[in-house]
């Protein structure tokens, strides 16, 4: 496939790969770098991909996110995304539970749906629900045929082409970059950013495939390894704080589908109260420790971050850690240290999730797991 955009360095490898999970894992330098190519030219947020979801959305304060599985987790950091930056406030449903719940919950709100295959059924009957209330509509989707993306009044396309494992790699990534984008871009229309700082943003967005890239051999190699240490685990709690705890949900999704092992997120600040009675030789810590030193309340999440290392590490619990490169602390309270690139506190997820899929899929092949496949799941859950 020729590189859209020759400023942006993605992937280039022949190399053959025993799984398409893995194939898709090194596939999101090329993904993020066509969704980028979507929704800017030049280093700037494209005015006509958006202008629909600009009529769907501006004019609302709230906005409702509808999702299941992995989409949801991209929706639950979409809601700090949307409302750090672009002002609004979210709440995000269980698709399947939307249909249910009071029409008198919020006033007029404008509804995202966000779907891997578009055709996910309790998340598509939660778009029709939204338009039987006349709301309006936006869709995130990798298919911009799909049901949901011809139906919803605004379609919003994630260009990671087709993804084949069952557990969702790219196309979550790519979930993430779109809802990213889509804030700054309302965030400027809504007067809360200029148009300098927003093309600022876009331009540290399209750094994201060159690092990721160079970064995935490295990820491939030390995961393999630090991986069989944790091989007799029978659960594992995954730890986040901030936009953070839905990348620890989603990381704890990908290692429960992927391995057959019971995994759970939290936010980081949960931990003791209650969770903490499980951490033992066999429930490991996965913290996630990363930061963005310009932004004040990331740094105080940090600093709450590294405190709860201390304890454990007291404690004696077994942690493997995400830090920023260069993160000095970390290391000394963690058995386990894998660093992701610096870059903003919304860009971070993307980052740091990647290691965790690489995580989930070498834990599962130590187990001997049919991880594009894996029992009981299916790629789109197309009946309620």
């Amino acid at each position: 496939m020729p590189i859209p955009n020759k400023d942006v360095p993605v992937l280039k490898t022949a190399r053959q790969f025993p799984h398409a999970m893995l194939r898709e894992i090194y596939e999101q330098p090329q993904a993020l770098s066509d969704t980028l190519d979507h929704y800017t030219r030049g280093g700037r947020l494209s005015r006509e991909p958006m202008l629909a979801a600009h009529s769907a959305l501006l004019g609302h304060e709230r906005i409702v996110v509808a999702a299941s599985g992995s989409s949801r987790h991209a929706g639950l950091a979409g809601e700090i995304m949307l409302e750090d930056i672009a002002g609004l406030a979210v709440d995000v449903e269980y698709a399947s539970e939307y249909c249910y719940r009071s029409t008198h919950t919020l006033h007029n709100p404008a509804v995202i749906v966000i779907s891997q295959s578009g055709e996910t059924a309790d998340t598509l009957a939660a778009l029709r629900e939204a338009h039987s209330r006349g709301l309006q509509t936006a869709a995130i989707t990798n298919r911009a045929n799909s049901s949901m993306a011809t139906e919803a009044r605004a379609s919003l396309p994630v260009c990671a082409g087709p993804e084949k494992a069952i557990p969702a790699t790219k196309s979550f990534t790519g979930q993430l970059l779109v809802l990213y984008l889509l804030s700054l871009s309302l965030a400027h229309q809504r007067g809360r950013m200029t148009l300098n700082v927003a093309e600022a943003l876009c331009g540290e967005a399209r750094e994201l495939p060159g690092l990721i890239e160079k970064a995935l051999p490295s990820w491939e190699q030390q995961i393999q390894q630090l991986a069989k240490s944790y091989r007799e685990a029978n659960a594992f709690l995954f730890l986040g704080r901030g936009i953070h705890y839905a990348i620890a949900r989603e990381g704890a999704l990908k290692l429960k589908e992927s391995s057959i092992i019971h995994a759970e997120g939290y936010p980081a600040g949960e931990l003791k109260h209650g969770p903490n009675a499980l951490v033992g030789p066999e429930t490991p810590l996965v913290v996630l420790a990363t930061h963005d030193r310009n932004d004040r309340d990331s740094v105080l999440r940090y600093s709450k971050v590294i405190q709860l290392l201390k304890d454990m590490r007291q404690q004696g619990a077994s942690v493997f850690a995400l830090a920023n490169e260069g993160d000095k602390d970390v290391p000394q309270y963690s058995q386990h240290c894998v660093f992701v690139p610096k870059c903003s506190e919304y860009l971070l997820p993307i980052c740091e999730v990647v290691p965790l899929q690489m995580f989930a899929y070498q834990i599962a092949i130590l187990h001997g797991r049919n991880v594009d496949q894996p029992r009981n799941l299916v790629k789109a859950v197309v009946r309620e």
